[in-house]
């Protein structure tokens, strides 16, 4: 280390006001060598206290030093003062603080601290625990605190993100003053690291205070050329070999023995060289509150409005009156949010959302693009809006009809979206087989479930997407099917290997004309020839595959995804109602 890092020039640079994430409470101790004493050890320390103080009252810090606001004030049991005391509360004759992390200590020595970030703030900032992490999950779960803890798991340090502090302090009116301290220590065999000769140096910049010493050590740590004084006194009159000593008398001359002598430390003469910083900040709260107190943001993201290009504001677009148009890949990106959901109402409608709470009502228009109705968009929170700005086109293909019908003519649409039936499907047919085979149609696959939630016709953004989309629709469809146990019904003549949908075409050709069992499957066989579309297929092959499954490759990619699922879904249901009424056949 040089001379800059006692100097500690990076941290009296540093304002909390504007870091991205600020200390509520620290105590976090780095060192690199763990033997004291001996040339290399160097320990570095970061200590951080805060208090919550009332806007009105910041004058009050003033006279709050570390020694105040400190480390060094926890929270435990108070039956020792006598009286109740609120552990949250700093209070004193001039003003009442909160603590933002109250320190619990316990009655012994086994417990660690444990810290708890103060429960109103938890609340009104919506925040969920998970382990030591804090998220928001009307804010896209975004990780709003954190707790560090050491080796054997006690907290050093629970820091909070600057925009939700600011925002729960706004909402309080208050300011978060925070005292730290830093420490630098380093054993050296000498002193050239520093470019002064005298054994401390000290500065001030206004409050803040640094200070530098120089302390001359015998290698083991002790004070370089000083002694160590040593007394002892023992009682000499208490026999240890009788069943009951008793030592009731008072010590004199005679019962008590004592001896004094001095001892001169030993060891090469060693340089600790320890650089120590005061600080003290006030962290101002933000200007508005949309988080705790839901206030109206000063949004100043534009969208494209018409088609001269032409844009307005997010507070613009609250007047209502108009739509929007979005890339399709919008979904995908706003479904990759944890929290995040699809629900379809109709065949090209639906709602969706990336956070868990009220979905934006949406359609889909000829040319595959994602229509909605400006205001919806305009009244979502800046985080969100972000998202959906960076997919917003100019307008083509005018609203999607079937929003149009829904919310112009108050008159929805009857049709029903693929999606929408993909699971419940599936599962009807597994049903029925049990029912009417005693066997399963589907071996249900752990992972079929979240592929199930993946299925979408917005996955189809470009051919690559398409061929995706495929992949996945075979993979629940062909591949976990139970071949094993359906062909216990449907038994291949002896030599013949059937695949799973020859064995489901077959299955159906004992009910019906082999024909229409293969009309039924042949969508099937399609996509999953698709599956391998990405792999280099001859075009021929690709054409022929997309000929079973009757989609128009004339349309747009996210249409032609909604042809292919509506094909599986179609000849699903087709196989369902042939297996629901087997016996009737």
């Amino acid at each position: 280390m040089n001379q800059s890092w006692f100097e500690m020039q990076d941290l009296r640079k540093r304002k909390l006001d504007s870091s991205v994430w600020v200390p509520l409470r620290a105590q976090k101790s780095i060192r690199k060598n763990s033997y004291f004493g001996t040339v290399g050890y160097q320990e570095e320390f970061a200590g951080h206290g805060s208090l919550m103080i009332p806007i009105d009252k910041n004058d009050v810090t003033n006279d709050l030093s570390w020694i105040d606001i400190g480390i060094s004030h926890s929270q435990g049991l108070n039956f020792v003062f006598g009286e109740y005391s609120q552990s949250d509360l700093y209070e004193s004759d001039d003003f009442q603080g909160i603590h933002l992390v109250l320190d619990q200590t316990f009655d012994n020595n086994y417990d660690n601290h444990e810290w708890h970030l103060h429960q109103d703030l938890v609340i009104s900032l919506g925040l969920k625990r998970e382990g030591d992490i804090w998220v928001c999950p009307r804010q896209g779960y975004v990780e709003v605190a954190r707790l560090e803890r050491d080796r054997e798991g006690g907290p050093i340090l629970l820091e909070i993100k600057n925009q939700f502090l600011k925002d729960y302090l706004y909402a309080r009116g208050c300011g978060l003053y925070i005292t730290s301290f830093f420490s630098r220590d380093e054993i050296f065999d000498n002193r050239s690291v520093l470019s002064w000769n005298e054994d401390s140096k000290e500065s001030k910049d206004g409050k803040d205070v640094w200070k530098c010493r120089v302390l001359e050590i015998h290698e083991g740590g002790f004070p370089f050329g000083e002694k160590v004084a040593v007394s002892h006194v023992s009682r000499i009159d208490v026999d240890e070999d009788i069943d009951v000593p008793d030592m009731t008398s008072f010590p004199t001359d005679e019962n008590v023995k004592s001896e004094f002598y001095e001892r001169s430390f030993t060891g090469k003469k060693l340089y600790r060289i320890m650089g120590e910083l005061w600080k003290y900040e006030w962290i101002n709260p933000a200007k508005s509150s949309p988080i705790t107190l839901g206030q109206k943001e000063n949004i100043d993201i534009f969208y494209i409005v018409d088609a001269a290009g032409n844009k307005e504001s997010g507070n613009e677009l609250t007047k209502g009156g108009k739509w929007l148009w979005f890339k399709p890949d919008l979904i995908s990106s706003l479904l990759s949010k944890r929290g995040s959901f699809l629900n379809w109402y109709t065949k090209d409608t639906g709602s969706v959302s990336c956070a868990p709470a009220s979905g934006v009502h949406f359609g889909v228009n000829d040319l595959g693009l994602i229509t909605v109705y400006a205001k919806d968009i305009g009244n979502l929170p800046l985080w969100q809006q972000q998202i959906w700005a960076g997919y917003n086109v100019s307008p083509e293909g005018g609203i999607s009809k079937e929003l149009h019908a829904s919310q112009v003519k108050a008159e929805p649409a009857p049709t029903k979206a693929p999606e929408a039936f993909f699971e419940r499907v599936i599962n009807e047919i597994n049903e029925a087989s049990k029912r009417q085979f005693n066997v399963p149609f589907f071996r249900g696959h752990q992972s079929v479930n979240d592929i199930i939630n993946s299925i979408n016709r917005f996955r189809a953004v470009d051919e690559r997407g398409l061929f995706s989309l495929a992949k996945d629709i075979a993979r629940i469809l062909a591949d976990d099917i139970d071949v094993e146990s359906l062909q216990k019904i449907a038994n291949p003549p002896k030599g013949t290997k059937w695949g799973s949908l020859k064995t489901i075409e077959n299955l159906l050709a004992l009910k019906i004309p082999q024909e229409s069992a293969r009309q039924i499957t042949s969508p099937l066989v399609g996509v999953y020839e698709l599956r391998h579309g990405d792999a280099h297929l001859p075009s021929s092959e690709i054409e022929n595959a997309f000929n079973l499954v009757k989609i128009d490759r004339n349309l747009p990619s996210v249409i032609q995804g909604y042809q292919m699922l509506f094909a599986c879904v179609d000849n699903l249901h087709r196989i369902l109602s042939i297996i629901d009424k087997w016996d009737e056949i």
